[in-house]
C-alpha cells in the first residue's frame, strides 16, 4: 500500500465544491515526491529511468497550444486586457461550461492535489492549488512551485485554483472553443481550467499569465526572464523566449541561481516567481550543461524524451517524439542556488535572441533607446516543438519576450522596464544565442563557450577597456575583442563566405525590425 495523507485519520477531508467538485473518489493531498512517483508507476502514467528521473510523454501535443489559451471577458478585466489573436477572449458562458464539464469528467476520479505558492516575495505571493487527474503533472507541478512548509499548509486556502483535466477533450462544436484543447483562465473566479493537452507547460505558463496580469497592476514589473547573482551580490537577468538559452545561461556554476524563467522586479529589487526549473534537454550533456544534467535524478519530471527499454537511460539526443524535450525540476537541485529566491536590482541586462538569419552580431550594447525597442519587439527564432505546429525555426517577434504570456498592453511592461533602467543605471546588451556564418540549413549555432565568455565579459567589466564600434546595418555597439572568441566572430559578416548574401540578408532583417517597431511609436 503507498502511504499518503489519505491514510492518516485526522486529516480532513479535502473541500473541493468552490471549484465544483463534491468529490467522492480518492483524493491524494500534498504527497511527496517519492508517494507522487509510486503512484505515477503504479496508474501507468510513464517510467522511472535509469536516472531517477520519472518519465512522461504527452501525446500528440508536445508544446504550447496558444491557439486554444483564452481569458475570460469579465467586467472587471475587459478594459484592461491586450485583447487580439494572442489575448483570445472566452465568454463566461463559454467558461462556465467548460468548468462544469471538466468537473463532471473528474467528480469521481483518482484525483492528486498541490497546494504551494507563487513568487518569492511574501508582499506578492498567491497561494495556488493544482487539481489533476494524473500523479505525474502533479509532480510537475510540485517541482516548479514554491513548495510550502507544513506551517504554510495550516488552514490554507488558496487564492487560485488550477482545475487540470488532460484526458477530457472539449467538443468545439458543442462547447464553444476552438478545438479539442482549451486553457481558460478566469480572473473573476480566479480559476483555470485546462483540459485535452497533457502538455504540461500550460500549468506553469498559465499561472505566469495571471501574474503577468496582476504584478505590474500592484507596481511589480513581472518579466519573462532568468536571473543569478555573484557572490558581491550583482544581479544578472536574461531575457528571452523558449529555446534561447534562459536556463542554460543563467545555471553558471560561479554565481547562484535565483531562477531560469521568470521574475518580478519590485522596488526592493528583483524575485522569482516559481521554485523549480523547466529546462530543454535536446542534446544535453554533462560536458557542456553539468548543472542540468545532475539536476536530471529522483523527484525530476522528464517529458517527451525517449527512453531505451532496456536499460531505462534516456536518450537526450533523440527527437523522435518532438525536439521541445524538457526537464522540471525544483531550484534546491542546482548546488549553489539562491535560496531566498531574491536578489537585489540588476546590474546587467541581457536580452536573448536566437536569431535564424545568422546577421546578428553574438553581443552588443544597447542605448536605452535600443533597449526599449529591442524590448517591445522581442526579435527570436521560434525553435521546433516550443508550440504545437512549430516543427523548424521560425522568425517571430514576441513583445517582451514572452507575448503568449503578457495580458496587459505592451507598452505597460516597455515603459516599467525604461524606468527602471534609467533609476539605476543598468546596461543592456543584445546576445545573439542563434546562428553564426549563415542562417539555417547553412551556417552553424553559436558556441555555448563563446556566449558565456561574452556574458562573463559584460558583467565583469571585461568590456571597460575595449572599444565599441557600431555595426553597419543595425546600429548596435559591437565591442572589439574579447577573451575566449575570435575576433571575426564579433562581427557576423566576416563569418559569412558570400559577403552580398550576408548583406541582403542583414537589410531584410533590418527592414523587419523597423515596420515591427513602428506598432509601438
Amino acid at each position: 500500500m503507498i502511504p499518503d495523507r489519505a491514510d492518516v485519520p485526522d486529516t480532513p477531508p479535502l473541500d473541493l465544491t468552490g471549484i465544483g467538485l463534491s468529490h467522492t473518489g480518492p483524493v491524494r493531498h500534498n504527497l511527496s515526491a517519492a508517494a507522487l512517483v509510486e503512484h505515477a508507476v503504479r496508474r501507468n502514467e510513464g517510467t522511472l529511468t535509469g536516472l531517477g528521473a520519472f518519465a512522461a510523454f504527452t501525446g500528440a501535443r508536445t508544446g504550447r497550444s496558444p491557439k486554444d489559451k483564452f481569458i475570460v471577458k469579465e467586467p472587471a478585466v475587459e478594459p484592461h486586457v491586450n485583447w487580439g489573436t494572442v489575448n483570445l477572449p472566452l465568454p463566461p458562458d463559454t467558461f462556465a461550461r467548460l468548468r462544469d464539464l471538466a468537473a463532471a469528467y473528474l467528480q469521481n476520479r483518482e484525483l492528486f492535489v498541490f497546494d504551494g505558492f507563487a513568487a518569492a516575495h511574501p508582499a506578492h505571493r498567491i497561494k495556488l492549488r493544482v487539481v489533476s487527474e494524473t500523479a505525474w503533472h502533479t509532480l510537475f507541478a510540485r517541482c516548479l512551485f514554491i513548495r510550502p512548509t507544513a506551517a504554510d499548509l495550516t488552514n490554507f486556502t488558496p487564492d487560485w485554483t488550477i482545475l487540470h483535466a488532460p484526458h477530457f477533450h472539449p467538443d468545439p462544436a458543442r462547447d464553444g472553443v476552438k478545438s479539442d484543447a482549451a486553457v481558460a483562465i478566469s480572473f473573476e473566479h480566479k480559476l483555470v481550467v485546462a483540459t485535452g493537452t497533457q502538455y504540461a507547460g500550460e500549468i506553469k505558463k498559465s499561472v505566469f499569465t495571471i501574474l503577468n496580469y496582476l504584478l505590474p497592476r500592484a507596481g511589480v514589473l513581472s518579466m519573462h526572464c532568468s536571473a543569478n547573482v555573484c557572490a558581491a551580490g550583482d544581479v544578472a537577468l536574461f531575457f528571452g523566449l523558449s529555446g534561447t538559452g534562459k536556463t542554460t545561461l543563467s545555471a553558471d556554476p560561479a554565481r547562484r541561481l535565483i531562477g531560469d524563467d521568470e521574475h518580478g522586479w519590485a522596488d526592493d529589487g528583483v524575485f522569482n516567481l516559481e521554485g523549480g526549473c523547466y529546462a530543454k534537454t535536446i542534446k544535453l550533456s554533462r560536458e557542456k550543461e553539468p548543472q542540468i544534467y545532475d539536476a536530471i535524478r529522483f523527484g525530476c519530471v522528464l517529458e517527451n524524451v525517449p527512453i531505451d527499454p532496456l536499460t531505462r537511460d534516456p536518450d537526450f539526443d533523440s527527437q523522435a517524439v518532438t525536439e521541445n524535450t524538457r526537464a522540471a525540476y525544483p531550484l534546491d537541485f542546482i548546488p549553489g542556488y539562491e535560496p531566498s529566491g531574491r536578489g537585489g536590482h540588476p546590474k546587467t541586462i541581457f536580452f536573448l535572441t536566437c536569431d535564424a538569419f545568422g546577421v546578428l552580431p553574438p553581443i552588443a550594447r544597447l542605448t536605452p533607446e535600443q533597449a526599449v525597442q529591442q524590448f517591445l519587439c522581442g526579435y527570436t527564432a521560434k525553435l521546433a516543438g516550443t508550440e504545437t505546429g512549430v516543427t523548424e525555426p521560425t522568425i517571430t517577434f514576441s513583445t517582451c519576450f514572452g507575448a503568449p504570456f503578457m495580458p496587459l498592453p505592451p507598452k505597460v511592461y516597455g515603459n516599467m522596464l525604461k524606468e527602471r533602467m534609467q533609476r539605476y543605471n543598468v546596461p543592456v546588451y543584445l546576445v545573439n544565442t542563434g546562428w553564426n556564418g549563415g542562417g539555417v540549413g547553412v551556417g552553424s549555432r553559436m558556441k555555448l563557450a563563446w556566449t558565456r565568455a561574452l556574458l562573463t565579459a559584460a558583467m565583469s567589466g571585461g568590456f571597460d577597456a575595449v572599444p565599441f564600434a557600431p555595426d553597419p546595418v543595425f546600429g548596435l555597439s559591437v565591442p572589439a575583442s574579447c577573451p575566449g572568441v575570435p575576433s571575426e566572430v564579433l562581427l557576423p559578416r566576416n563569418t559569412w563566405p558570400d559577403k552580398a548574401a550576408y548583406d541582403a540578408t542583414a537589410t531584410k532583417l533590418k527592414g523587419l525590425f523597423d515596420a515591427e517597431a513602428k506598432k509601438y511609436g
